[in-house]
């Protein structure tokens, strides 16, 4: 167990044992002991004409803010050397994910994660 985890799981006894109210963070990151979220809807990528018919491939990163909903709100290209075809494709069909909302103490919170999306010519 890291020593963030046990100052964090200390300060949450505390607060419990004061009976002191702690806030829900309005932002969490899937990983560590953050469930990974559900994804209930997912719209796969149109591959870009022009890309495709050049032979070029890529791998798209986007920072994605899920809402307590399940829905991405906030899409953002980690890597802005990819040509933006294929980012724009990427971030069309991640606009139209679902996912299940992910709970932290029974309340739903809003999570950062990184999507990968694929554009390969392999079969």
């Amino acid at each position: 167990m890291t020593k963030a985890l046990r100052v964090a799981i200390w300060v949450l006894a505390m607060a419990a044992m004061a009976g002191t109210v702690i806030a829900q963070p309005k932002q969490i990151r899937v990983g560590g002991n953050v469930q990974q979220m559900n994804l209930v809807k997912k719209v796969a990528p149109t591959y870009p004409v022009p890309m495709k018919a050049q032979g070029l491939e890529a791998v798209v990163l986007l920072n994605v803010v899920i809402s307590g909903e399940g829905v991405p709100t906030s899409i953002s290209v980690q890597d802005t050397t990819v040509p933006r075809e294929f980012t724009d494709a990427a971030i069309e069909a991640v606009k139209q994910w679902q996912y299940k909302p992910t709970l932290l103490n029974g309340e739903p919170v809003e999570v950062v994660t990184t999507i990968q999306i694929n554009f390969s010519l392999a079969k």
